[in-house]
């Protein structure tokens, strides 16, 4: 007898992922509801160029459903969140390397529609407003990127029809707006956050880094460096954190900072110097031609 295998006990095989690629709405729904049995869903949205950090979010996923739930990945470049003079063009495009990463991390179906599929009457006339929290910090520097952000977030939440949407605290703003969207407007899904992937310098994993020469990933470095010098001194207050994490961005080499900033997260607007609580330290600055985000949250006391 084998070792571990008990007399009358059947053994359960382990489950086998092996993601359906599909590309239109018809498609989708074939592949991800073949039959009414129902169980649990979960979404986990992406622009593609797949890396640890989206295989963490698609594991986060399959998690939330359990073992016999659905896990659908999408892989979609917005062109609606892209401003003028943005990497529209350039954003790296891997859907063969994508799909081996979602389905080697629990996806069931990978759905990866083209501009037409998800916006078959031309670019939408009517859209989504984020409304002041869309505005600030990432949308004041890429106006209008929120309202394509959740046009689109919408149109896939319905072709999805998720129990549960997963998303990165990377993007922090996005979340917010997301959730306050889906609160907002009664969407009958929960939206789920999930802790950023770092390197083990720090660096935040983005699709964006592989634009960075080695010399300008040294450089990136000083945003998690600052980030965490900030949250090293949150039990001193809202001033010290700002002034712990602007002292190393004012030191960094070849670092164009657009903002650094600690927010609220609950409407996602600046904590006053009295602010006591959960709070977000968010910092964007360019790297060569690059442009990074990042965050960390702390509890600033």
């Amino acid at each position: 007898m084998a070792r571990g295998k008990q007399p009358g006990k059947t053994q359960r095989a382990p489950k086998v992922h092996r993601a359906v690629v599909t590309h239109t709405v018809d498609e989708f729904e074939s592949a991800f509801w073949p039959d009414e049995q129902p169980v649990d869903n979960a979404v986990v949205m992406t622009m593609g160029a797949l890396h640890e950090g989206h295989a963490a979010l698609i594991r986060a996923a399959r998690k939330q459903v359990g073992r016999d739930g659905r896990v659908a990945v999408t892989v979609f470049v917005n062109p609606l969140q892209f401003g003028a003079g943005e990497d529209l063009e350039r954003y790296p495009r891997t859907l063969d390397e994508d799909v081996r990463i979602a389905e080697a991390n629990g996806a069931d179906v990978v759905f990866a529609p083209s501009v037409d599929e998800v916006y078959p009457n031309g670019e939408p006339q009517v859209r989504l407003a984020a409304g002041p929290m869309g505005e600030r910090y990432e949308g004041a520097t890429r106006p209008g990127h929120f309202d394509g952000v959740l046009t689109v977030v919408a149109k896939l939440l319905h072709i999805t029809d998720p129990d549960f949407a997963l998303f990165g605290e990377k993007d922090a703003q996005q979340l917010a707006v997301v959730r306050r969207m889906v609160a907002d407007l009664d969407f009958d899904v929960e939206v789920v956050g999930v802790p950023t992937v770092r390197e083990e310098d720090g660096l935040a994993l983005s699709s964006r880094n592989r634009y960075l020469s080695a010399e300008e990933r040294g450089h990136a470095l000083a945003l998690s460096g600052a980030l965490f010098a900030g949250r090293d001194v949150a039990a001193q207050g809202p001033k010290a954190v700002r002034e712990a994490a602007a002292a190393v961005l004012d030191t960094a080499e070849g670092v164009e900072l657009d903002y650094l900033a600690l927010i609220d997260p609950h409407d996602f607007t600046e904590a006053p110097d009295d602010f006591q609580g959960e709070a977000v330290l968010a910092v964007a600055a360019r790297v060569g031609a690059t442009r990074l985000i990042d965050n960390v949250r702390i509890i600033v006391r």
